[in-house]
């Protein structure tokens, strides 16, 4: 047999001559720190600047959106600046006609704030044992006493200044908005020859105008589409509030349609918004139910089988994907950047589809 020599203890290993590429190579650190700090540089600048960019904004996605219509109307031989001021102008009419459904009862309620806490609060006096021992357990626990010593405690009305300040976009936003958007619609033709000429070669022509065109079609398909079973969500809310014997049924279900064009957000709210009014307004606390689970089953119904049949395949857009940018366009820019986000997501995918085209996956050979 033939022995192996034994290299004494201590010996220091022979030296590779192999050489490697790093795992991670500075240049790309680099360029992945500078991506970053861009990224946060942007997003400060929108945020920042939000009174110009969040007009803006909204005036192109809802300029694309509303560009179909006016191409439409524009085959009757009316001029293209007159379809714009015609489209907005009816879009305008139906905002203005939901508004006046709900403004009126809001009006209304909004006036008799401190009667209809103190009716709230006679009808939730069952929840004072459970609230007492909420407390009793903080205080057994060292906690602080973050509960007040009353029953219950109603809101006060200082927040609904700031509410309405948060919510409701100042005049030279909303004409800002207005301007930019009529004479989106009414250029958009040249604008998106401009943008197609502006890129040298054939094929990057030809890329840039097939990104459009399918952005365009997109977001007027899913404004259309999401306009009808919104339209058709207020109308079945409504008929629920009437047959739970709800005041003003019609208001409530135009704030229904309203609010369910903000994914998540927006059914959440309306049905805080029932069950509260029915709670105050019906003579049990049963029956003042009866509507928010109403609602509760017609947004899951819609939800998770109307508009994901829908929409849902057309637009193969991910839940995690919609809820991260919705969470993230509210923090940036409040409900209109709810509003945003899945046109926003819609045009991400189209040009992730354009630009960066998924490779076909090859399967190892063999059986």
């Amino acid at each position: 047999m033939r022995s192996l020599p034994v290299e004494p203890a201590g010996a220091p290993l022979p030296e590779s001559k192999e050489e490697r590429p790093p795992l991670i190579r500075r240049t790309e650190v680099v360029a992945f720190a500078l991506a970053t700090l861009l990224i946060i540089v942007i997003i400060g600048l929108l945020y920042v600047a939000k009174p110009f960019f969040l007009p803006i904004v909204t005036a192109f996605v809802m300029g694309t959106m509303l560009s179909p219509a006016a191409t439409y109307i524009e085959r009757w031989r009316i001029p293209r600046a007159v379809c714009a001021v015609l489209i907005v102008a009816v879009a305008l009419a139906g905002v203005g006609f939901m508004v006046a459904l709900i403004s009126g009862p809001l009006i209304e309620w909004s006036s008799r704030l401190p009667e209809l806490g103190g009716i709230l609060r006679d009808k939730l006096h069952f929840f004072e044992r459970p609230l007492a021992f909420w407390r009793q357990i903080q205080s057994a626990l060292g906690g602080s006493e973050a509960l007040p010593s009353a029953p219950i405690q109603m809101p006060q009305i200082d927040w609904m200044q700031p509410t309405l300040e948060f919510l409701s976009p100042t005049l030279t936003e909303f004409l800002l908005f207005l301007v930019t958007l009529v004479l989106f619609i009414a250029s958009w033709n040249n604008l998106r020859r401009a943008l197609v000429m502006n890129f040298a070669g054939r094929n990057a022509r030809l890329r840039t105008l097939r990104i459009l065109n399918e952005i365009e079609q997109s977001l007027g398909g899913y404004l259309l589409t999401v306009t009808v079973i919104n339209l058709c969500y207020g109308a079945a809310t409504g008929v629920i509030c009437a047959m739970a014997g709800m005041p003003n049924p019609a208001g409530l279900g135009a704030l229904a349609a309203i609010l369910n064009f903000i994914p998540i957000i927006g059914p959440t709210v309306m049905f805080v918004v029932l069950t509260l009014v029915g709670i105050i307004s019906m003579p049990t606390l049963g029956a003042g139910l009866l509507a928010p689970f109403g609602f509760a089953l017609l947004t899951f119904v819609e939800g998770h089988f109307i508009t994901p049949t829908i929409i849902g395949r057309r637009l193969a857009l991910n839940a995690l994907a919609v809820f991260i940018a919705l969470a993230f366009w509210t923090w940036l820019w409040g409900p209109m950047g709810g509003f945003l986000a899945s046109p926003i997501l819609i045009v991400g995918l189209v040009l992730k589809e354009h630009l960066m085209p998924a490779d076909t996956p090859q399967l190892p050979g063999g059986e």
